[in-house]
């Protein structure tokens, strides 16, 4: 397979056991508006290898970014480390840590999910039902839309700040409009269930979140938090906000010292 690329942070002495992140949609491993640039002191007692998932940062260019072949990449990554690894996934990247963790049960040692996109967990939830009719219902991104103007309205457009456009983030932006769509995965929920590492869901209360991005995404995620967790038995961390690891840092980091424990 054709390397992705991957940020190491590491400043044990003795380099601790490894942490694997995958990273959602708009952003990039170290990225410090949606990324785990927050999660840098953790390096203190863990190698961090923070992903760039296909088309995001500076992993190569893909038609179309697809969980599978993330997931792939991340059993690969995980196999190159002696003893296997933490993983930890947000959002799209979560489902990718959670099909790569049932792929390979023997290569985690603890999975952390941050507010994954494994909607399936939660099928036949009034709110996941809501969702699905009106992504049915969508025509797409038409092809005349830029990354910008992209990025614009799924910021803006509902209520949150629109993160300077760099290249790099447009490029993020552009891999995003052409990812597979998530709904088409099916969640591992009884190899996850089954597995003999612990595992930890994190989701954010939303209270303060703006009206349209709690309706539109942040009520989807929080039913497939509750949903997930009580289905496959993780503990489930809620904190205050709608982006745990980066408005909330400090106990996010917390939880994850702890689980990694």
């Amino acid at each position: 397979m054709t390397p992705i690329h991957v940020t190491v942070w590491d400043e044990t002495e003795r380099g601790g056991p490894p942490a694997v992140f995958a990273h959602n949609i708009f952003t990039w491993g170290s990225d410090e508006t949606y990324g785990f640039a927050a999660q840098r002191p953790l390096a203190d007692r863990h190698r961090l290898l923070l992903v760039d998932r296909r088309g995001y940062g500076d992993s190569p260019d893909t038609d179309r970014s697809d969980f599978d072949t993330d997931a792939d990449d991340l059993v690969e990554l995980l196999a190159a480390q002696d003893g296997g690894a933490h993983l930890v996934g947000h959002g799209n990247g979560g489902l990718a840590a959670m099909l790569a963790a049932a792929r390979r049960p023997d290569l985690v040692r603890s999975l952390t999910l941050i507010q994954p996109s494994a909607f399936s967990a939660a099928a036949g939830h009034p709110v996941i039902e809501t969702m699905m009719e009106r992504v049915r219902d969508s025509a797409g991104v038409p092809e005349s839309v830029t990354p910008e103007e992209y990025l614009r309205a799924s910021t803006e457009g509902i209520g949150m700040p629109m993160p300077d456009p760099t290249p790099q983030r447009l490029r993020a932006v552009a891999t995003s409009m052409r990812e597979r769509p998530i709904w088409e995965a099916t969640a591992p929920l009884e190899p996850l269930r089954a597995a003999p590492w612990p595992t930890l869901v994190i989701c954010g209360t939303w209270q303060d979140a703006p009206d349209l991005y709690r309706t539109y995404v942040g009520e989807a995620l929080i039913a497939c938090a509750e949903a997930l967790s009580d289905t496959i038995g993780a503990r489930l961390l809620r904190v205050p906000g709608h982006y745990p690891h980066t408005q909330q840092p400090a106990t996010v980091n917390a939880a994850l010292r702890a689980l990694w424990a």
